[in-house]
This record gives structure tokens, sequence and C-alpha cells, in this order.
């Protein structure tokens, strides 16, 4: 696609402050979620805190040449639960998901060493576009029920169906006003409103939800209270890290404590593997250079697996790059690497302004919806250009795509014991066996 700002150019400092800014909007509600929803007192500043570092020590070992934002891995949810129920203590979980990050890390590393030796060729014998193309187009459409689910917060979804209450259309209308103005302003909006559509999109739906919450606190109708502001009563001063609990726990962790974590973290490395692939080609085809070249898959790997291990000793969670992210340089078109490191600054110096980063958690969950729609739909869009050249006519490259959009569609997520194959794992599994199965069948090109 046509950029406006490459990968080595340099906006104006101004201007990389509202660019930053807008990429730390687009990942900040995925990057918090993870410690809320594992809980035992993680702290939100201090996963902000670790994505920022994280993605320093990602850019370093990339060598500034891909521009994409780390943030808290939902992948290793499940293993961060198990490290805290498998633990004597709390203090020893949180030396437990440190040192399962730490496990992570080095299947990264394992990875990138095979990698660095025997080249890349195989990868892309192994995942053609025909393979990657739908599985990239499934990590946007995978997402796309969290996004509308988001969106449609305040409505009620018991029969499967969302039921519309006066609440749930008044989010709603945040959702559609936040989503219009995206696209109003990433369509007709001159050169810095093409930019950072999603800030303006952003401030616009809370500016909405705002009024209606003041109504609402006005008035005594909590129907019309969208925003929860009674999150400042109760705020976070300083990042809580995850390093300074989990050094009270060393004492408690034995043998049979470390053989569960492995258990845990390990297996889902793997997993999280075949994603990276995925996330890092998409982001080939966006900025048009081949990333698993140059820098170079091992690089990439190194950056994401030291990058995780650095972030879960400040943050509790391991790191993975961010289809959020990548989304909002895709929608942009600015793939400026100054961007992506500035936001990994300015993360890290707002989790120490406790009313930033609680003005940044008030954002409603309706007006992030609207956002994610666009952002989603931009991953999907993405993987799908990838397969225009392919030829559908040949049903070898027929059945390959269509069992990868089928089985994740369809939600093909697989819980063995303590490991989880998500819905992009076991389609991109299910595509490159299909694809090895069928490709003696296919015409030749």
């Amino acid at each position: 696609m046509k950029l406006i700002y490459d990968v080595n150019d340099k906006p104006k400092f101004g201007q990389v402050l509202i660019f930053a800014f807008q990429q730390l909007l687009a990942i900040l509600a995925a990057t918090i979620a993870v410690p809320s929803i594992v809980g035992n007192g993680m702290s939100q500043s201090a996963a902000l805190f670790g994505a920022g570092v994280g993605t320093i020590v990602y850019l370093l070992f990339t060598k500034f040449r891909s521009p994409v934002f780390l943030g808290s891995s939902f992948a290793f949810l499940g293993s961060m639960f198990a490290a805290f129920a498998g633990a004597a203590t709390v203090e020893a979980g949180y030396a437990g998901i440190i040192l399962g990050a730490l496990f992570a890390g080095l299947v990264y590393v394992a990875i990138a060493l095979v990698v660095k030796f025997a080249g890349v060729k195989w990868i892309n014998k192994l995942m053609p576009p025909v393979v990657i193309g739908p599985t990239v187009a499934i990590i946007g459409l995978s997402l796309a029920g969290n996004a509308v689910g988001d969106a449609l917060k305040f409505a009620s979804n018991e029969t499967g169906v969302f039921e519309m209450s006066t609440k749930g259309w008044i989010g709603f209308i945040c959702a559609l006003v936040t989503l219009f103005t995206v696209m109003l302003c990433s369509v007709y909006g001159k050169k810095m409103a093409k930019l950072i559509p999603f800030v303006i999109g952003i401030l616009a739906g809370y500016a909405v939800a705002a009024i209606f919450t003041v109504i609402g606190l006005k008035t005594g109708n909590e129907t019309f209270q969208i925003i929860d502001f009674s999150l400042f009563n109760n705020m976070q001063w300083y990042p809580d890290f995850t390093f300074l609990k989990a050094a009270k726990g060393l004492s408690a962790i034995d043998g049979k404590y470390v053989a569960t974590i492995a258990v845990a973290y390990i297996p889902v490395a793997f997993v999280v593997f075949a994603e990276h692939i995925a996330d890092h080609k998409n982001l080939s085809s966006i900025i048009n250079r081949e990333l698993l070249e140059e820098p170079g898959l091992h690089r990439t790997l190194l950056g994401d697996g030291v990058g995780s291990i650095v972030g879960a000793i400040f943050g509790g969670c391991p790191n993975t790059t961010y289809g959020e992210s990548v989304g909002c340089v895709a929608i942009t078109g600015n793939a400026s690497i100054v961007t992506i490191l500035a936001t990994a600054i300015m993360a890290i110096v707002f989790s120490f302004i406790a009313p930033f980063v609680t003005f940044l958690a008030t954002i409603p969950s309706c007006v992030m919806g609207g956002v994610c729609i666009t952002l989603y739909g931009f991953i999907a869009v993405s993987g799908l250009k990838m397969i225009q050249d392919v030829d559908l006519g040949d049903n070898s490259n027929l059945f390959v795509v269509a069992v990868i959009l089928i089985s994740g569609i369809g939600g093909m997520a697989l819980k063995i014991g303590q490991i989880t194959l998500t819905e992009v794992a076991c389609a991109l599994i299910l595509g490159i066996i299909v694809n090895l199965v069928l490709s003696k069948g296919r015409k030749a090109e």
C-alpha cells in the first residue's frame, strides 16, 4: 500500500507525539485488560510500562526496521492462571509468571537460532500466500466478536442476539459516532486528519459518552452513565512492578512448581510462534518490505522473545506484536519507526502518571468497539489481499483457503490439557497440512 510516512521517515516532533498517542490509544485497552482479567493484584500501569520496555527491546533486536508495538499477550492467559493456581503463595505466583515468560522466551530464542542457520525459505515453502493470507484474515475475523461485543457493551446478549435497551442504544450511538468519525477523517480529512483518525474518533465518541454521563449524574439516571468516573477514586499512583512481589515468593518455589510452569508456558510459545509469522507477513505486505528476510525472522523472534521476558519482569505479562498496532499502521499509512519508539517511551512515562492512565481506563468499551471494528477489519482485508494473485480456480488452492477460513471463523479452538490452540493456530496448522497434502495436485504455474 502507499505509505504517507515510510519506516525510516521522521515526522516533525509535534506530529510524532500525536501519532504516538494514537498508537497508544489503539493498543491500550488490550494491554491493560490482561492484568485485569488475571487479577491477583496485577498492576495495569506496570503492564503498560512492561509493554513500553518490551517494545524498545524488540526495536533494538530488529534494528529499528519493524514498525509494530508489543503489548500484553492474551495467548498466555491460561498459563498465567495456572501459575497463580499452582503457587503456594501469591508472591510465588508472581515469581512463576516471570519464570514462565523466561521459558517462553527461550523457546523463541531456540527457534531463532534454528532460523539463523537454516534460513527462512522452508517457512515460505511451508506457508505460501495461499496459507498465510487467509490465516492473517482469520486474525482479524476472530476478533470481530470482540469488536461488536464492545460496541454493544450495554445491550443484553443472553439469547445470542443483542436485545437493545435504552442504555444499549446510548452505548451503540457512542460506538457509531466513533466509527463514522474515524472513517470520515480517514477518507475525507486533510493530511493531518488522515493521519490521526483514531485520536479524533475516540475523542468524539468520548465527548458524546461524557455528555450522556453528565446528564445521567445530574438526573440520577444510571441508564445514561456510560463513563465510570469512579475509577478516579482508586487510582494507582505508581507501577507495582512484578519483580518486587516475585522476590518475596522465590523461597516458596520447588521443582514440582517449576515443572508446572514449564508445561503451562512452553507449548503456548510454539503456538504463538505461528501467529508471530502471520503478523509479520501481514506487516510486510503493508510496508512493502519482507521482514522475514530483513531484518530477518531470527531477529523478530529474538525481539519478541526477549521483549516478552523483559515485559513480564516489570508487568507480569508476556508481550506479543499487536494486531491493533498493525491495523493502525495500515489505516493511517504511517509506518514511521520513530512513531513506534515514541509510543514505547510514552507508555513508560504515562505509567507513572496515575490521572492520565486512569483517564485512558475510563474510555468506554463501546467507544473502543467503534475503533476496533475498523482495526480488526483492516487486518482481515490485509489477509484477503494476499491471496488476490492466488488461482482460486485451482481446487488445490480453493480447499486450502476454504479450510482455513471456515475452521477459523467457526471457532476451532482446542484445549488439550493446559494447552489451548487458538482459532488462528488451529486454522494455520490445518491449512499447512491441507496445503502439503494437495500441493502435488496443483496446476503448474
